[in-house]
C-alpha cells in the first residue's frame, strides 16, 4: 500500500519525456570545405545524429548483444536481471547493475550518476514513462546517438569516425563489436589506451552476437581474425585545416555567441580540400628541409633506460606519450649511438637503424667532445623523419612559415596554412603576421611606373646610390643590391628579373613616393603601412601573406581587386540556409588596374620565373604559365615568394616569429619558392597551360611590350620619360628612340 502510494505521488513529478520524440541533442559547430569535406568542429560534444532507419543492423545487433538482448521483448525493465543485481548488491561492496537500454536513456538524459535506491526508483519510473510515450525504435535511436563513447564522441556515428575514420554504415562486425564494448566504461575499454582490454571485450561481444543469432559462425570467425585498424589521429584524411577552422570559429562566435557551439551550425567555406592537403604538405616539407640544414640544438629530453626489458619498454612508452608524434615528425628514444650509426626505438618492440646521410643534421651531437645537452646517447629523446632516401635524425623546427592560395576569379581562399604546428602556436601568420615583403613588393612599384611611361624596355642605370642626411632628414642611407654587384645600364625587364634594388629606387624617385603610395591601394594594400619614402621600393613596409596573395591576384585576373572570401554559407542542422554570401566575379565595378597594366606586369613577372631569381619555377614545373617574384628582407629575416597562375595566386613566407637572420644564402628563391613550387606541382597537375593574351592598348614593339593607346583614341608609343619628367599630351607622340633612357634623371 505504501509503495503504491509512493509511486502515485512520484510519477506526476517526473519530467516530461514527450520532447524526446523530437530528439535534439547538443550538436557541435562544423566547418566544411566547398566539396563537403569536414575541416573542423567545435563544441563540448562530438556528435553525428543518425536516424534509426540509417543505423546499420550490425551496429544495432552488437549493442543489443552486450547491453540488452531482449530489448524488443521486455517493457523497459528486465526483472530477472534486476533481481539478480539486487541480490548481488546486498552481499557485495561493489554494486552491480542490470540496466536495460531504456533505463540507460532515462539515466543519461534526465538523472545524475548517483548510485542510490531512490535514484534507481526514479530511473525505473522514468523507464516506464519512456516506454509508454516512445516507440522502441525512438528509444534505441536516442541511445545510439546519446551515449558517451570516449574520445569526446557521443553516439556511435561520431565514435565510428573517431576510432576508425569511417561512417557508421561502413563498419564491419569486428569494428561494431569494439564500439559496442565502450558504453560500459569508455576509458577502461578505450582501444588507444587499453588495447588488450578493448580486444578482450570485443571478442566477448562477438561471442554474444553469435550466441544470440545475430551473426553466423563464419562471420564470427572472420571478425575474430580481423586486425584492428584504428584511426591513428584526428586528421588521417589528410586535411589539416586548423588555422582555417579557427578563423571561421571566431567569425561565427562573434555573430551567434556561445550558442554556436551547441546549435549544430554548419559553415561552408571556399577551401578546396585537395589544395589544402597540398598546401599543408608543401609547407611542412619546406620547413623540415630548412631545419635539417640548421645547427643541431640537441635532444628534446633525456630519460633513464632500465636494464629490465619490461621496465625499459614502459619508460620508452611514457617518453613517447609525453612528446607525441607531429605528423611525419616522429618521436623516438636512442638506444645506442656512434658516429656511424644511431639505433632508436619507437615503442612498438622494434628498432630503427639510422646511418649515413641520415645522421648529417645531428653530426655535432655525435662528436666525441659534444657538450652534455647536445650529446646523442642512450636515453635521448629525439625526432626522426622518413624520407625517400631513408630515415633521418632531425629536430623540431624553430622557424615558422605561412602559405595561402586565393582564386583570382572570385577571391575565394582555396588553401591556408598559418604555421608549422597549430597545437604548438595558434598565431595565424597568414592573417596576423605583419612582415616586410622585401623585393616581392617591387611589382606594385613597377605597376605604378608603367602608368608614368616607364616601359619594360626602358633603360635605367644600375649603379651605387648614396643619400646624405640632408636628403633623408635623418641618417645617411647607402642602399645595396642583394648580391653587392652593379651591372650598369639595363632594361626594366632585366632589372626586375634580377631584383636590382638600385633600379627600383631610381624608378620610385622618378614616379614619386606619394604617387606610388596611393597606387598600391589598387591592390588592397593599406597605404599607412607603407610610408612614402624611397625605402618603399625595397619593401620596407608591412604586409600579411594574405594581402600579398590578394594583391598579386589583381595581376592574374586582368586588373580586378576582389577581397579574399572564406565563408560562403551557414546552415542549421537540417540544412536550412541562415546566411548565403553572394559570390564575387570580375567586372568593371571592381576594376582597379588598367588591363594593359596587369598584362605587361604579368609578362615581367613571367620573365622572373623563366630567367630571373625564380627561374626554378618554370624549370621544375615544366610550364610557361607561372608568374611571380621572390623577396628577401634586410638581414635575411624574411623569405618570400608570391606568384600566380591565372587560376591561383599564392604567397609563401618563411621566417622566425621573433625576427632574426635565417642564415647564409637564405633568400626567397632558396626557402619560400620551393614551398610554392611544391604546392603548384599538385594544384596545376590537371590544369592546361593558360598563357595570358594581350588586351587592347598594348603592342609588342622594339623587342618588348609597350602601351599603345595613351588617351582620347590617339596612339603613341611611350617607353620612357621626357627630360622634363612629364607625360606627353594626348595625341602627342613621344620623340626619340623607343628604348629611351632615364639615366639622366638620376645623376647625383
Amino acid at each position: 500500500m505504501l509503495v503504491a502510494l509512493g509511486l502515485a505521488l512520484a510519477y506526476p513529478n517526473l519530467p516530461d519525456v514527450s520532447e524526446l520524440a523530437d530528439y535534439r541533442p547538443k550538436l557541435p559547430l562544423r566547418i566544411y570545405a566547398r566539396d563537403g569535406t569536414l575541416l573542423g568542429e567545435f563544441g563540448e560534444e562530438r556528435r553525428i545524429v543518425v536516424p534509426f532507419e540509417d543505423i546499420p543492423p550490425v551496429m544495432i545487433n552488437a549493442v543489443l548483444a552486450i547491453e540488452d538482448a531482449r530489448f524488443f521483448e521486455h517493457g523497459g525493465v528486465d526483472y530477472r536481471g534486476l533481481l539478480r543485481a539486487a541480490l548481488a548488491n546486498l552481499g557485495e561492496a561493489k554494486s552491480q547493475g542490470a540496466s536495460t537500454i531504456t533505463m540507460q536513456v532515462a539515466r543519461n538524459v534526465y538523472l545524475s550518476s548517483e548510485k542510490s535506491y531512490l535514484r534507481k526508483l526514479y530511473e525505473i519510473l522514468l523507464t516506464f514513462k519512456l516506454e509508454h510515450t516512445l516507440t522502441k525504435e525512438q528509444i534505441l535511436e536516442i541511445y545510439m546517438n546519446q551515449i558517451f563513447l570516449g574520445q569526446r564522441s557521443y553516439g556511435f556515428a561520431a565514435a565510428a569516425q573517431a576510432y576508425f575514420g569511417k561512417p557508421l554504415k561502413d563498419l564491419t562486425v569486428a569494428e561494431a563489436a569494439l564500439l559496442a564494448g565502450l558504453p560500459k566504461a569508455p576509458s577502461a575499454y578505450n582501444p588507444y589506451r587499453n588495447p588488450k582490454r578493448a580486444r578482450a571485450r570485443q571478442l566477448y561481444i562477438i561471442d554474444r552476437m553469435l550466441e544470440n543469432g545475430f551473426i553466423t559462425e563464419a562471420e564470427a570467425k572472420a571478425a575474430r581474425a580481423e586486425p584492428l585498424r584504428l584511426r591513428r589521429g584526428a586528421d588521417d584524411d589528410g586535411v589539416r585545416a586548423e588555422y582555417i577552422a579557427e578563423m571561421v570559429r571566431q567569425t561565427i562566435v562573434a555573430r551567434y555567441g556561445e550558442h554556436a557551439y551547441t546549435a549544430g551550425l554548419q559553415v561552408y567555406t571556399t577551401v578546396d580540400a585537395n589544395l589544402q592537403r597540398a598546401a599543408w604538405r608543401a609547407l611542412r616539407n619546406g620547413v623540415l628541409a630548412f631545419e635539417q640544414r640548421q645547427f643541431y640544438r640537441g635532444p628534446e629530453r633525456f630519460i633513464d633506460l632500465p636494464a629490465d626489458p619490461a621496465a625499459r619498454e614502459a619508460a620508452i612508452d611514457e617518453a613517447l606519450a609525453a612528446l607525441p608524434d607531429n605528423d611525419t615528425l616522429l618521436t623516438a628514444v636512442v638506444l645506442s649511438a656512434s658516429p656511424t650509426k644511431v639505433v632508436v626505438a619507437r615503442g612498438d618492440g622494434g628498432t630503427i637503424d639510422i646511418t649515413g646521410a641520415g645522421l648529417d643534421p645531428v653530426r655535432s651531437g655525435l662528436h666525441a667532445k659534444a657538450p652534455p645537452q647536445l650529446k646523442l646517447r642512450p636515453g635521448a629523446v629525439v625526432r626522426i623523419v622518413q624520407t625517400p632516401q631513408g630515415w633521418v635524425l632531425t629536430q623540431t623546427p624553430e622557424v615558422e612559415a605561412a602559405f595561402v592560395a586565393v582564386d583570382p576569379r572570385d577571391g575565394g581562399i582555396r588553401a591556408l596554412v598559418g604555421g608549422f604546428d597549430f597545437d604548438r602556436n595558434k598565431f595565424n601568420r597568414v592573417t596576423q603576421s605583419q612582415r616586410q615583403p622585401g623585393s616581392s613588393f617591387k611589382p606594385f612599384i613597377y605597376s605604378a611606373a608603367l602608368e608614368k611611361g616607364i616601359m619594360p624596355a626602358t633603360v635605367v642605370n644600375d649603379a651605387p646610390l648614396f643619400f646624405p642626411a640632408s636628403v633623408t632628414g635623418g641618417k645617411p642611407w647607402e642602399p645595396k643590391n642583394y648580391d653587392g654587384q652593379y651591372d650598369g645600364p639595363m632594361t626594366v625587364r632585366t632589372a626586375l628579373a634580377k631584383s636590382k634594388n638600385m633600379v627600383s629606387i631610381q624608378i620610385l624617385r622618378a614616379i614619386g613616393t606619394d604617387y606610388a603610395q596611393q597606387w598600391i591601394t589598387r591592390f588592397g594594400l593599406d597605404p599607412a603601412k607603407h610610408p612614402p619614402y624611397l625605402t618603399m621600393a625595397l619593401g620596407a613596409g608591412a604586409v600579411t601573406p594574405l594581402e600579398m596573395a590578394a594583391g598579386y591576384a589583381v595581376f592574374a585576373n586582368g586588373g580586378h581587386y576582389l577581397p579574399p572570401v572564406l565563408i560562403t554559407r551557414i546552415t542549421d542542422p537540417k540544412g536550412r540556409v541562415l546566411l548565403q554570401v553572394p559570390g564575387q566575379q570580375t567586372d568593371e565595378a571592381n576594376r582597379t588596374l588598367p588591363e594593359r597594366n596587369a598584362f605587361v606586369m604579368s609578362q615581367l613577372l613571367n620573365e622572373i620565373t623563366r630567367s630571373g631569381t625564380a627561374a626554378r619555377a618554370q624549370a621544375t614545373l615544366k610550364r610557361p604559365d607561372v608568374y611571380g617574384k621572390t623577396g628577401t628582407t634586410n638581414d635575411a629575416q624574411d623569405a618570400w615568394f608570391v606568384g600566380f597562375h591565372p587560376t591561383l595566386s599564392a604567397a609563401a613566407w618563411l621566417g622566425y616569429d621573433q625576427p632574426r637572420n635565417l642564415g647564409r644564402r637564405a633568400t626567397g628563391g632558396a626557402l619560400a619558392l620551393p614551398i610554392w613550387i611544391d604546392f603548384m606541382a599538385q594544384a596545376l597537375r590537371n590544369e592546361p597551360v593558360h598563357e595570358l593574351q594581350p588586351p587592347a592598348g598594348v603592342a609588342f614593339s622594339g623587342g618588348d611590350w609597350v602601351f599603345e593607346e595613351y588617351a582620347g583614341g590617339n596612339y603613341v608609343r611611350r617607353l620612357g620619360f621626357e627630360g622634363d619628367n612629364s607625360m606627353p599630351a594626348a595625341g602627342e607622340a613621344a620623340p626619340g628612340d623607343e628604348r629611351r633612357s632615364i639615366l639622366d634623371l638620376f645623376r647625383n
